[in-house]
């Protein structure tokens, strides 16, 4: 979800302490959770409603392949989760090399038309 180590989670948690005080903090706390509940309940609820309103021809369509990441590791890479295409998630991908022209030979695409 996000990059918050657990240094920067205890600052945060000593900031919010400074805050709102011992007393308030439980409460923010309580608080802060039911707003993420309702908002998870809200966005299940949305993608219910989308989900019913394409009909049964997008019965298997999955709403994640909306995520633009998700999107291209689905279709223009090999498999879900590789990052460069080539099976290998972490390592460098491949690139395409020029070859070197013999002398006299033509370029393989037309030079006026670049």
């Amino acid at each position: 979800m996000s990059d918050l180590s657990p240094l920067n989670l205890l600052v945060l948690a000593m900031i919010a302490l400074l805050i709102f005080g011992p007393k308030e903090l439980p409460k923010m706390a309580a608080k802060a959770g039911q707003a993420l509940r309702e908002l998870r309940r809200i966005a299940e609820g949305a993608k219910a409603d989308l989900r019913e309103g394409l009909g049964p021809e997008f019965a298997e369509f999955d709403i994640d392949d909306l995520n633009p990441r998700h999107f291209v590791q689905k279709h223009l890479l090999n498999e879900p989760g590789d990052i460069n295409g080539n099976g290998n998630r972490g390592s460098q991908a491949t690139v395409a090399t020029a070859t070197t022209l013999i002398p006299g030979e033509e370029p393989p695409f037309d030079n006026e038309a670049t």
